[in-house]
This record gives C-alpha cells, structure tokens and sequence, in this order.
C-alpha cells in the first residue's frame, strides 16, 4: 500500500516592508535617545559641572525626550490616519454618487499597470463586486495594511527605543568615575551607535557595515558640538 502523500504547502513569505510601521519610529527613537541624551551629559560634563549634575540632566532628559518622541510620533502618525480616513469619506461619497465612473476609474489604472482593455474592465468588476472601497484604496490611493497609520504604535516604539538608547550613556556616567565620564560616555555611545545603526541595517535589509557607519557619522557630530560648547562656557551649573 502506498503511502499518503501530504501535499506540500509553501510557508508564508514575510517581507520586511511590514515592519516599516514600527521599525522607523524605534530607530529614530533609539538614535535619537543616544545622540541626544550622550549630547547632553557631555556637554554638561565638559561644563565642569559635578557628577550628580551630570546624573540629574540625563535622567531628566530621558524623562522629557520619551515623552516628546512619544508625543511627537503619536500627533505625526495620527495626522497621516486622519488624512487617510478624509480621503476614504471621499472615495464612499464617489462610489455611491458616481459607481460607473469610479469603476472606469479603476480598470483605467489596471489598464495603464499593463492588462488589456478587456481584461483590466473584468479585474475591476470583479474587485468592485468584492469590495470596491477597498479596491479604490489600494490601487487608486496607495494605502495598504501593511503601510496603515497606526499612531499608539509608533508612540510606544519611539518612546520605548528612546529610553533604551538613553539608557547606554546613562549607565556609563553612573559607574565611571567623575574624572573620565567623559570619555567613559563617548566610547559607549560609539558603540551604542554602530550597534544601533547595524541592527536598523539588518531589520531593513540594508548593508550593515553602511548603517553603522551612518549612524555613528552623525552622533559624533552631535557629541563633538556639545562638547565645545560645554567647554566654551566650562563653568559648573
């Protein structure tokens, strides 16, 4: 007796296009909670200003940065679903006011992306019997699930990845001595950048070694300005 064959099924394909919803407000929070706060507890460092002083400013600019990355990320992506929902009301509106108008509509772009004139009037009818508002809103609008405007999570990616970069020169301001906190916070957060350049590299499949690069190019930049200006003025606060 033969055996059964179970008939194979390929797996799901996973594109790295469906992080992008989360992935972008978490790198710029995680580079933007290292360069900044880094920035600042150098800055104040080179100031000449005690070590508790340089401790309080990092805290309390963890605590006022999460929350404006948080807030800033949650208006921006809220004003993008608020745009998406506007232009929806006006594609219900079309549909039900001109229905023959929106179909042409539609079997012109798939006629324009390469299907004949028959074949792309089929596809159109077809989609509008299944669900013509969700048609209209991938081909003719461009939206899509996977690119939704999704404000809390960007809120909580941005926050959460900005206390997390925030938290690396933090941790070595804490336990270097007074007299190399400087340097002590300088080389962690290099390392914190390529490291954080290299993993936003990797999820969005890009080079790694560019990424890290990338990222660190400009947090040096960020240091080296606080740095002279911490010195310009060398005073404690």
């Amino acid at each position: 007796m033969a055996a059964t064959q179970i008939p194979h099924r390929p797996s799901p394909e996973r594109h790295r296009g469906e992080r992008v919803g989360w992935l972008r407000a978490a790198v710029l929070g995680a580079n933007d909670g290292i360069v900044s706060i880094a920035g600042l507890v150098v800055g104040v460092a080179a100031a000449g200003s005690p070590h508790t002083t340089v401790l309080l400013t990092g805290v309390a600019g963890i605590v006022a940065g999460a929350m404006s990355m948080a807030a800033g990320e949650y208006v921006s992506v809220r004003s993008q679903a608020d745009t998406e929902q506007a232009d929806l009301k006006i594609e219900r509106s079309e549909l039900r006011d001109a229905p023959e108008e929106e179909l042409e509509e539609l079997a012109g772009i798939y006629q324009a992306r390469g299907l004949d004139a028959a074949l792309a009037r089929q596809v159109a009818e077809q989609l509008t019997a299944h669900d013509a508002l969700a048609a209209h809103a991938r081909d003719e609008l461009g939206f899509t699930p996977t690119l939704a405007a999704r404000p809390l999570q960007a809120a909580g990616a941005s926050a959460a990845a900005f206390c997390a970069g925030a938290a690396l020169p933090m941790v070595a301001a804490l336990i270097a001595p007074p007299a190399y906190a400087e340097p002590a916070i300088i080389s962690t957060t290099l390392i914190a950048l390529f490291i954080s350049g290299a993993l936003a590299a990797w999820a969005g499949g890009a080079p790694i070694l560019r990424g890290a690069l990338r990222v660190a190019f400009w947090g040096v930049l960020a240091m080296a300005a606080a740095s002279v200006i911490g010195r310009l003025f060398n005073v404690a606060v």
